[in-house]
């Protein structure tokens, strides 16, 4: 079985993450170079933000709406 996933240097406005047992919408996004290399802040239209190194695969879908 496959699973969609996307390097964190690729992400976009709109990317719809699976991350931390919850799924997250990107609402923007910057590049940084730091000892430890290139990296992406990504900020969550839910709120807060989260640092991944550039290569980083991360999972891709799209939230299950809400159950009444």
């Amino acid at each position: 079985m496959s699973v969609p996933t996307k390097p964190a240097a690729l992400l976009s406005r709109g990317d719809v993450v699976g991350y931390e047992g919850h799924w997250r919408r990107v609402r923007s996004l910057r590049t940084e170079t730091g000892r430890c290399g290139p990296s992406v802040i990504v900020a969550w239209e839910e709120g807060g933000f989260d640092r991944f190194h550039a290569e980083d695969e991360l999972l891709l879908g799209t939230p299950r709406p809400p159950t009444p």
